[in-house]
């Protein structure tokens, strides 16, 4: 596998990174709420995924999980369902925090995302992703030679998950920086009206997707 097909490779999942999608608003929803270390738990999630759907294609699995009609649906709708629950929770916790904005003892009673949940937030919202596997099934083709091993695979997971790494660390690193905006009640509150209703309608996208 040569240097051109890697950094080809770099280009295009940097272009899939950088759009935008559950993992920022993910990443967006968790900072100002539970802090920067929570926001690269969620990225560590997101690398975890990307190591899980990257063998999964290795050993040929994500190709019967997209032939089968059945399965995909099965597994579109789980994903679905988690973003659609993610959601929900935002909303619920938008109102929680409208209710509570003048009550210091409510608002103390809301208690920010722990680490090892924000890493399996980030890790479910990537491994319930259908659309993860059949990014990697068509790149994999594209970029490894006939001959290639699963080192090559894995070196195109690797590059992705660096690329993932340095982006969402810098919107990490970004929103720690402006945290008294961030960490105003008013503000909360808004966050968590917007990412509620976004991530509602990623998973309303993906629970309505083809598999084709």
């Amino acid at each position: 596998m040569d240097w051109n097909n890697i950094f080809t490779f770099i280009a295009v999942a940097t272009l899939l990174v950088i759009s935008p999608g559950p993992n920022g608003f993910l990443i967006t929803k968790t900072v100002p709420l539970s802090g920067h270390r929570a926001g690269l738990a969620n990225i560590a999630g997101f690398v975890a995924a990307f190591y899980v759907h990257g063998t999964l294609s290795i050993f040929g699995i994500s190709i019967l999980l997209v032939q089968s009609a059945n399965t995909f649906l099965v597994f579109k709708m789980l994903g679905a369902t988690y973003l659609i629950w993610l959601g929900l929770k935002s909303l619920r916790n938008a109102i929680s925090k409208s209710t509570a904005e003048n009550n210091l003892e409510a608002v103390l009673q809301i208690k920010p995302t722990s680490i090892k949940g924000a890493f399996f937030e980030g890790f479910l919202t990537n491994t319930l992703n259908p659309k993860v596997s059949i990014f990697y099934l068509a790149a994999f083709p594209q970029f490894i030679p006939v001959d290639g091993s699963a080192f090559s695979a894995y070196s195109l997971v690797t590059a992705h998950s660096l690329v993932n790494v340095v982006w969402f660390s810098a919107m990490v690193f970004t929103l720690t920086k402006v945290k008294n905006t961030t960490s105003h009640p008013k503000f909360k509150t808004w966050l968590n009206s917007i990412t509620g209703v976004v991530f509602i309608g990623f998973g309303t996208k993906l629970a309505l997707a083809k598999s084709s």
